[in-house]
């Protein structure tokens, strides 16, 4: 049944750009959608109700008001209910998976269209992570867990996608992928953690710092436990001048935090029996991550649909990519080298890459260099 639906030559009868603008203006649906779940996964809300609605005024949305790109024109960018501003991004959104769609079939149309709703779903995940990872800095289970089974279905359905023949070939290189996006990237977190893992803070003399049930409150800014404790090896340290708990006070004295357990110089604690402690120092010390799980998750995701090859080039691709982003925005004093910067999207672009033409763009650089490298020989002979 599913051979006969993405057979090209079903597809065929029907003139190649007819389904041109099918992609494009089903793209922008999609697109559409993409923006709730942006909005709302990282809230925890749900992505199917209550429909569409503006986040100022909660105006419900009608649907002849809610048409992908024509709407957010009509209106010049804002709510017909309050005139409250709606964010450029939502526009932005819809024309980019629009134009993913529309290059997916473009590339892939004429081979197959199982392939261009594939690679065009798989795009549309990572358009949802890379925009929820630039402002919040996470990327939702949804997103990661769920590619990794949606792109272990999706080879079993079209092993095509894996470049096979065979559904148990494209189910092994799929898990293959996954293995080595997940572990690869778990791997440099690790070793990134051994040689970035202690972020030190200097702080003006007198400084009072908070520990909470549920947070650290520093001069500026609040940090969740669980932002801090990813190990049950994470400490957070410090020496106090004045330590203050609520039925005792200490003078001078090292303080160590771990997720159980709490070391106020040679005493132990269970940091559940203290539910508040505020300590006057100069300097704190926090555990860092040098990339979140979600990365790792979000890598086995991408293995899971792109295998294993496509995860080694996504990862060159990030590397010089992020480099070189981070390094400008150091220069342009925007961040400074301990800030935490998302790395999500620059995976996603090496992804996109790859879908693309990372297989040709590989061919290309060997040849490029084997020919530099026979040029050099030649030289040196002559």
């Amino acid at each position: 049944m599913l051979t006969a639906t993405f057979d090209p030559h079903n597809w065929a009868g029907v003139p190649f750009h007819f389904w041109s603008v099918v992609f494009f203006v089903f793209g922008s649906i999609v697109g559409s959608f993409l923006n709730v779940c942006i909005y709302r996964m990282p809230l925890g809300e749900s992505i199917v109700s209550p429909p569409s609605h503006c986040p100022h005024c909660k105006y419900s949305i009608p649907w002849y008001l809610n048409i992908p790109l024509v709407t957010w024109v009509y209106l010049r960018g804002k709510c017909r209910n309050c005139g409250a501003p709606i964010s450029p991004r939502y526009f932005l959104v819809e024309l980019l998976t629009a134009l993913v769609f529309l290059c997916c079939w473009l590339h892939y149309g004429a081979q197959s269209a199982g392939l261009a709703l594939v690679y065009a779903l798989f795009l549309s995940g990572l358009i949802v992570a890379t925009f929820i990872d630039v402002e919040h800095l996470i990327i939702p289970d949804e997103i990661t867990v769920g590619g990794m089974v949606v792109g272990f279905v999706c080879s079993f359905i079209l092993p095509a996608l894996q470049g096979q023949t065979s559904v148990p070939g494209a189910m092994k290189r799929s898990l293959l992928g996954m293995a080595v996006g997940a572990g690869v990237i778990y791997a440099i977190a690790r070793a990134g953690k051994l040689w970035l893992g202690r972020h030190r803070i200097a702080l003006p003399a007198g400084t009072r710092i908070i520990f909470t049930e549920t947070t650290v409150v520093l001069p500026d800014e609040t940090i969740p436990y669980e932002e801090l404790f990813y190990r049950k090896s994470d400490v957070v340290s410090l020496r106090a001048r004045t330590l203050e708990l609520v039925d005792r006070c200490y003078q001078d004295v090292p303080v160590r935090l771990q997720q159980a357990r709490l070391e106020i110089g040679d005493e132990r604690f269970n940091p559940e029996d203290v539910p508040h402690l505020e300590a006057v120092c100069e300097e704190i010390v926090l555990p860092r991550e040098a990339m979140g799980l979600g990365d790792t998750k979000f890598m086995g995701a991408i293995g899971a649909f792109l295998g294993w090859k496509a995860v080694l080039f996504s990862i060159m691709v990030s590397s010089v990519v992020g480099s070189a982003y981070g390094v400008a925005l150091i220069a342009l004093r925007r961040k400074d080298w301990s800030s935490q910067v998302y790395y999500g999207p620059f995976l996603a672009l090496g992804a996109a890459v790859w879908v693309f033409g990372g297989e040709r763009l590989i061919g290309w650089w060997f040849a490029f260099w084997g020919g530099a490298a026979r040029l050099l020989a030649l030289c040196l002979v002559s």
